[in-house]
């Protein structure tokens, strides 16, 4: 008979007069037993009937097998039909007890009755047999159904108790974290009332890096015996569900050894104690931005409500959390704001002053822009003048006059060195940038900084290993690292040490916009001294062009800006620390390059100027009349044939001719409207890929347009003219 919860007893009893009847018989007379079996086949034809006749064989048939229902005798040697009772309800509870005696008296059956027995027939009456039966079986289906229904009710009822508890858990849960500020007690609350509902070992929440696949978790509840996951993880050490993760979809296994995302990684899970895992993704405007989880070292299954209840959980928590982080957002915005106020109100002056610095260093930077063409076109023509004095003066150059002729170039040189120390402050030289290694640059000067300081100072080189590249000017960086390293030497009269350290350093957006920098990979050069040290309002105008403390004719005092400007034009910065009688630490921070640093060959010293090719001619376009006629008179002194325009207009005039051009030779900064860069792009319309050498005296806007093209070159002034003499050469042949 099949054991149906949800069958009706009108089911069963039709059931049970199709199917065959399986009857236990306990009877130790073999006569009372044959005609109990030949009762029993007349009620119920085909009916499986096992006889017994003692203890042993009843226990073992309740033991073995199931049955219908069970027919005793009353006096048992041995046994008695009381025991084989308490017997039955101990191992087949459920199935109907019929006494089969021709003793038992009406006070025994009432009592046998009250103990569990079904029913009684007397053996002079069997004929009573298949009325009582069909009523034992009846009312033992009644039982069964009342008993599923039942069932079904207790488990209704504790569903419901379920989740009341768990709606009781989120009110709880909300009224205990409302008042919480501190953002690990509020996450550590819920993880606790997570795992003390769905009795886990192991419940928290972290913060995710989604990008870095990473999750950083301050503090988790945890079962006695189970360590905390404190720390930062990385995802793929337990498997491949940060996809799903990261796609907002929840995550939940029972076994970590089946489920395909952790198969290879179980022994992991298993080592942290998360055989079944259930992880629920929380979202922050789209992005994936942290976790709750939870963690059994079993394995377990997770069911829906379970799931629904911890996403409720994290609802709350991800609300309370986002109010939380916008009020400390705001609150840090007021504090901001009431500090800003107090010191705008406290050093007015201080504010003041630093406007007038700020418009002092931008009327600086306007004023060496605006003059630097001019200034480096005089520049030119006064050290091509000369060069081409003591050129052609040949035999009847004195010795005075070569001296003097030395003496000006010399001072023509200092004066260029000057206008390009006023450029970098002002960021506006002309930088050659290329990839760099700061420690091979900083071993290769390395004695040159020794001579420069002396004995008596200690030079102590810290590079860090695996320096990253960098994509920078070279003699600029250098004359950076020797300045630094000569205001080091003065600020050590007695002796003392000088350490220039490089590393790398990785900006997160709070230290990039404290450092007023975009975030990113940087790589430092600093040197530190422990030398007399700045006072804190001399260390704040360090980087003022032609601010110094040393004695009159002892310096320019733009040593720094100069540092100051090539570090900024170079998309990075300058920073000094300074404290009296300790030290001076001045670091450069210079952006990554990704590229492999260039290693050159080492540069030759001065060649003869080259002479040109049989028919090489070139176009000169500059507004200075007289360091045009000095180009001009250099290339045809080489052999080239030249043309010559004093501003754009003129020059697309002999670009738009017939006439073969193999290079132009032109100034940045031209009047008429149409500038140097504007003229070459011009000319490159007319005739596709012509050489174009710029000789600037500055890097005029035009250059910040975009990088240069293929075939286009940089000169700045003012130069040697065997120098453009040479560059000439290279940019005809493409070297």
């Amino acid at each position: 008979m099949t054991n149906n919860p949800d069958r009706s007893p009108a089911v069963d009893a039709a059931a049970a007069s199709s199917a065959p009847l399986r009857v236990l018989v306990l009877e130790d007379s073999r006569f009372d037993a044959e005609l109990l079996v030949e009762a029993l086949g007349g009620a119920r034809p085909g009916a499986r009937i096992t006889v017994v006749s003692d203890e042993p064989r009843y226990l073992q048939a309740l033991t073995e097998q199931r049955f219908d229902v069970i027919l005793s005798d009353f006096e048992l040697p041995g046994f008695s039909g009381g025991a084989a009772l308490e017997t039955a309800r101990r191992h087949a509870p459920e199935v109907p007890f019929i006494f089969v005696s021709g003793v038992i008296g009406e006070d025994n059956a009432v009592e046998l009755l009250k103990r569990g027995a079904t029913d009684y027939v007397s053996k002079n009456r069997l004929a009573r047999l298949p009325v009582v039966l069909d009523r034992a079986l009846s009312e033992a289906a009644s039982r069964r159904t009342l008993g599923a229904a039942e069932h079904r009710l207790r488990e209704a009822d504790a569903a419901i108790g379920r989740a009341e508890s768990r709606r009781l858990a989120l009110t709880e849960l909300s009224d205990r974290i409302r008042d919480m500020d501190d953002v690990v007690e509020i996450s550590y609350t819920a993880a606790e009332a997570l795992a003390s509902q769905l009795n886990v070992d192991r419940a928290g929440y972290g913060v995710v890096d989604k990008t870095a696949e990473t999750i950083t978790i301050e503090r988790d509840w945890n079962a006695p015996g189970v360590q905390s996951l404190a720390g930062v993880l990385q995802f793929r050490d337990y498997g491949s569900y940060i996809d799903d993760l990261s796609r907002g979809i929840t995550v939940a296994f029972a076994d970590a050894r089946e489920d395909p995302r952790t198969q290879a990684t179980a022994h992991a899970l298993e080592a942290i104690s998360a055989r079944a895992v259930l992880n629920m993704p929380l979202s922050e405007q789209g992005n994936f931005v942290g976790l709750l989880y939870l963690n059994h070292s079993q394995p377990r299954a997770w069911t829906e409500d379970e799931v629904a209840f911890v996403r409720d959980v994290g609802d709350r928590l991800r609300s309370i959390l986002g109010r939380r982080e916008a009020q400390h957002a705001l609150q840090t915005l007021a504090a901001s704001l009431e500090r800003q106020v107090e010191e705008r109100a406290a050093e007015l002056e201080a504010a003041k002053e630093q406007l007038r610095q700020s418009q002092k260093l931008e009327a600086v930077g306007q004023l060496t822009g605006g003059l630097a063409h001019d200034f480096n076109n005089l520049l030119a023509s006064i050290t091509g003048s000369l060069e081409l004095l003591r050129r052609r003066g040949g035999a009847h150059i004195t010795p005075d006059m070569e001296r003097y002729i030395g003496v000006a170039q010399g001072a023509a040189k200092r004066a260029a060195a000057l206008t390009h120390r006023l450029l970098a402050f002002s960021r506006r030289q002309t930088l050659e940038p290329k990839t760099l290694s700061l420690n091979e640059l900083v071993h290769g000067m390395e004695e040159l900084l020794r001579r420069t300081v002396g004995p008596e100072i200690d030079i102590e080189i810290a590079a860090a290993p695996g320096l990253w590249s960098v994509h920078v000017d070279a003699s600029q960086i250098e004359s950076a690292l020797l300045n630094l390293c000569i205001n080091a030497r003065d600020a050590l009269p007695q002796g003392g040490r000088i350490v220039i350290e490089t590393a790398n350093r990785t900006l997160d957006a709070r230290a990039a916009d404290a450092a007023d920098l975009p975030p990113g990979a940087y790589v430092c050069m600093c040197v530190r001294d422990n030398g007399v040290g700045m006072p804190p309002e001399v260390a704040a105008r360090a980087f003022d062009p032609f601010f110094t403390t040393k004695p009159l004719g002892m310096g320019t005092g733009l040593g720094l800006s100069m540092v100051y400007g090539f570090a900024k034009q170079s998309g990075g910065r300058v920073s000094i620390e300074s404290q009296v009688g300790v030290g001076t630490a001045v670091c450069i921070e210079l952006p990554r390059s990704e590229r492999a640093p260039e290693h050159g060959m080492a540069e030759e010293g001065p060649a003869a100027a080259p002479r040109a090719d049989q028919g090489e001619t070139v176009l000169v376009v500059d507004d200075e009349a007289s360091l045009r006629m000095l180009m001009v008179e250099v290339m045809q002194d080489l052999g080239y044939a030249t043309l010559e325009a004093g501003n754009g207009a003129e020059a697309m005039h002999w670009l738009r001719s017939d006439r073969a051009i193999d290079l132009l030779i032109t100034d940045v900064g031209l009047p008429g409207g149409m500038n140097g860069r504007q003229v070459a792009d011009a000319a490159r319309g007319e005739r596709p890929g012509l050489k174009v050498l710029f000789v600037t005296g500055y890097a005029q806007t035009a250059f910040d347009e975009g990088r240069l093209e293929a075939g286009m070159h940089v000169m700045t002034k003012p130069f040697d003219m065997d120098a453009l003499a040479r560059r000439v050469k290279e940019v005809i042949e493409g070297a």
